[in-house]
C-alpha cells in the first residue's frame, strides 16, 4: 500500500528495498551500496549511480558530504512511513480550489467597481511567476549541491535562467517587492519593467499596467497593499494549473456582467465547450482563434484533449491565436501560462486586415479555426477591406456592408482552414444567417459551394452583453459524404437552464451540449435518420435555395409546443366556485356599505 501511494517504478522500489534492509538509517556510502545491490541484483556500476540519483529524486535519500572527505559523499535513507507523512502534510498544505476562489472573491471585493479586474490578474501572474522561481531555485540548488558544488556555487548555478521559465533577479521576486509597503506602486512598476526587457515573452502582459499611475489616487495605494497582502497569504507555486487555471477564468466570469456595460465581450465556458466538441480538434494538429479574447477557446482546446488522452498528447496540439485589443491579448497570454499551456503563438494586430500568421509570402492554413469574433462590427466596407493584406485570397467570396463584418469573418475563418482538414466554428449573430444585400450574395456562394455543415440556433440570454440567441455555424472542407449537398439545422433555443449566479441569464447544461452535439455527430452519420422532430434536420441546399438561401433555422426546425389536456368538466366547476366566491364578497361588501349610510 505504501509503495503504491509513492507511486514510484517497481525496478527503483526493489533497489530501495535491498538497500533498507542492509542500512535501514545507517549512513553508508556509494562502495557500500555497490557491493549489497552487485551481490543482491548484480547492478554495475553505472546502474548505482542512477538507483542513488533516482531515490533521491523521489526524497527516499538523503546526501550530505563526507567530513572527512569533501569530494566524495554519505547517503541516509528515508523510512517510506516518513516520507509518506511528509508528502501528506505537502499536501495538506497546498491551496484548494476552494480555499483560491475564496482568495480571489476577497480581492474582487476589494476592488469592487473602483479598480480595473486585470490588477487582480497582473498580481496573481506574477505571484505565481515569481514563487514558481523560488520552488525552481531551490530544486536546482539541491541537486548542484548533491552533485559536488559548494554551497555558493550551487546558489550560483541554481539562479541559471535554464533552470527557469523566466529569467527573474532575486530582487525583482515578490517577497523582495513587498518588504517595502511604501514603495510597492514604484517597484512593481520598476519590476515589470525589468523583466519584460529580460523576457520579451512578457511585454505584452507587463507594459500596459501602471501601478504608479493607478496609485495616484491614495484610495488606491492602500487597495493595492491589501491586494498584496492578501495574495501573500499563500503560496502559489504547488498549486496545480488547473485550480490556478479556473480561479482565473472565475475572475474573468466575476467581472464579465461588469465589462460587459464597458463593452467587452465574454464567452461562455459552456458556448465555448460546445463548439470545441463539434470542431474536436485533434494530437497533432493546429487550432487557429482569430478574435482569441482571453484565449478561452484554444484553452479549451488544449484541455478536451489532455482530459481524453493526457498531457502528453494535449502538448502536440498547436496553438494560435490573434487579438486586436492590447490589454485582452496580455490577458490571453497570462491565461495561458496559469494553465502552464506552453505551446501557443498569440499575437497581435486587426485580423480582417493584418493577418499575422503566414508561411512565407502566404496566409498559414490550419486544420481547426474557432472565433466568437465580434458580432455585427463596423467599419469593414469593401473599401475598407482591400486595403489590407491577403484580401483576393480572403473575401473571393464578396464584400460585407460597413455596418457588420459577420461574413467577412466567417470569410477569413474559411480561407485560413485546410483544404483538406479543415474545420471551420465561429459563434455569430443570428441577424447573419437571414439579412439580405451584400450578406445574402456572400452566404449564397458559400452555401453553393457546399462548405456549409451545420447551424445551430442558440437559447436566448446565454451571453453578458447581449441577450440576443446567437448561433453557432460549422463549416468543413471535407464534409461527409452523407451530408454533401444537406445542412444540418438544429433549434437548441429550449436547451437551457437558469444561471446560478446571474439571475436574467440562461446558460447550457452539460445535457444539453451532449444533445446537440450527439445530433452533429450522428443524424445521418451513425443515425440514418435525416431529422430528430423538433429539434434536428439535415435539408437539402435544393430546399434552402427555395427559401432564398435564408439560414434562419426556425424556417426548418421548429419546436412543438407541449400540448396541455385540459379536462373541461373540472375547469366549468372552477369557474363558477369562483363566480359564486364573487358573488358571496360582492353582497358582504354591499351589507357594510349600508351599515356606513352610503
Amino acid at each position: 500500500m505504501e509503495t503504491k501511494k509513492l507511486m514510484i517504478p517497481k525496478w527503483l522500489d526493489k533497489r530501495y528495498e535491498i538497500l533498507w534492509e542492509a542500512f535501514h538509517f545507517s549512513p553508508f556510502r556509494v562502495e557500500d551500496a555497490a557491493r549489497v545491490l552487485k551481490e543482491k541484483i548484480d547492478d554495475s556500476e553505472e546502474q548505482i549511480n542512477v538507483v542513488l540519483s533516482e531515490l533521491r529524486k523521489e526524497g527516499m535519500l538523503k546526501v550530505e558530504f563526507d567530513p572527512t572527505d569533501a569530494r566524495r559523499r554519505i547517503y541516509q535513507l528515508q523510512s517510506k512511513k516518513q516520507i509518506i507523512s511528509e508528502k501528506l502534510t505537502l499536501e495538506s498544505r497546498r491551496l484548494t480550489r476552494g480555499s483560491l476562489e475564496g482568495l480571489l472573491k476577497a480581492a474582487a471585493d476589494l476592488i469592487r467597481t473602483r479598480v480595473d479586474y486585470t490588477f487582480i490578474l497582473v498580481l496573481l501572474f506574477y505571484k505565481r511567476i515569481s514563487d514558481k522561481w523560488e520552488m525552481e531555485f531551490e530544486s536546482a540548488f539541491r541537486e548542484a549541491f548533491a552533485d559536488g558544488l559548494t554551497e555558493e556555487e550551487a546558489k550560483k548555478e541554481a539562479k541559471n535562467a535554464i533552470y527557469h521559465d523566466f529569467d527573474i533577479s532575486e530582487e525583482l521576486l515578490w517577497e523582495n517587492i513587498r518588504k517595502d509597503p511604501a514603495r510597492l506602486p514604484e517597484n512593481f512598476s520598476k519590476a515589470m519593467k525589468t523583466l519584460a526587457e529580460r523576457n520579451p515573452g512578457l511585454k505584452d502582459v507587463f507594459e500596459n499596467v501602471d501601478f504608479v499611475q493607478f496609485t495616484t489616487n491614495r484610495e488606491n495605494a492602500e487597495v493595492l497593499r491589501q491586494l498584496v497582502e492578501l495574495f501573500s497569504s499563500h503560496a502559489l507555486h504547488r498549486v496545480s494549473p488547473d485550480i490556478l487555471g479556473d480561479a482565473y477564468e472565475w475572475i474573468l466570469r466575476y467581472f464579465a456582467p461588469q465589462k460587459a456595460k464597458e463593452g467587452e465581450v465574454y464567452t461562455p465556458k459552456e458556448v465555448i465547450n460546445l463548439i470545441v466538441k463539434m470542431v474536436d480538434p485533434k494530437p497533432g494538429e493546429s487550432v487557429y482563434d482569430p478574435a482569441c479574447g482571453s484565449g478561452g477557446m484554444l484553452i479549451s482546446s488544449y484541455k478536451r484533449i489532455e482530459d481524453a488522452l493526457g498531457r502528453s498528447e494535449a502538448d502536440k496540439i498547436f496553438l494560435f491565436g490573434q487579438e486586436y485589443n492590447h490589454k485582452t491579448l496580455a490577458l490571453a497570454k497570462m491565461n495561458l501560462y496559469i494553465h502552464d499551456i506552453r505551446n501557443g503563438q498569440l499575437a497581435l494586430g486587426d485580423t480582417l486586415l493584418y493577418p499575422k500568421f503566414k508561411e512565407g509570402d502566404k496566409l498559414k492554413k490550419f486544420d481547426v479555426v474557432i472565433a466568437n469574433p465580434p458580432w455585427n462590427q463596423d467599419g469593414y466596407s469593401e473599401e475598407t477591406l482591400k486595403k489590407g493584406e491577403f484580401w483576393r485570397e480572403r473575401f473571393n467570396f464578396g464584400f460585407t456592408p460597413k455596418q457588420s463584418a459577420d461574413w467577412a469573418w466567417i470569410e477569413h475563418m474559411l480561407a485560413q482552414a485546410l483544404d483538406d482538414t479543415g474545420r471551420v466554428g465561429v459563434v455569430i449573430d443570428n441577424g447573419c444567417l437571414f439579412r439580405g444585400g451584400k450578406e445574402k450574395a456572400i452566404r449564397t456562394s458559400i452555401i453553393n459551394a457546399d462548405l456549409m455543415e451545420a447551424v445551430i440556433l442558440l437559447p436566448e440570454k446565454l451571453f453578458y452583453n447581449t441577450g440576443a440567441p446567437g448561433a453557432i455555424i460549422v463549416l468543413n472542407k471535407n464534409k461527409p459524404e452523407p451530408r454533401k449537398g444537406k445542412i444540418l439545422f438544429i433549434n437548441a433555443s429550449n436547451e437551457y437552464e437558469g444561471h446560478p449566479s446571474v439571475r436574467k441569464l440562461n446558460r447550457l447544461g452539460d445535457e444539453h451540449i451532449e444533445k446537440i452535439v450527439k445530433a452533429y455527430r450522428d443524424l445521418g452519420l451513425r443515425d440514418v435518420r435525416f431529422e430528430i422532430e423538433g429539434f434536428a434536420r439535415l435539408v437539402e441546399i435544393e430546399k434552402i435555395k427555395e427559401n432564398d438561401y435564408n439560414l434562419n433555422v426556425t424556417l426548418y426546425v421548429f419546436p412543438e409546443d407541449e400540448i396541455e389536456e385540459i379536462d373541461v368538466v373540472r375547469e366549468w366547476k372552477e369557474v363558477l366556485s369562483i363566480d359564486e366566491q364573487i358573488k358571496n364578497i360582492t353582497e358582504k361588501i354591499e351589507g357594510y356599505l349600508k351599515e356606513l349610510n352610503y
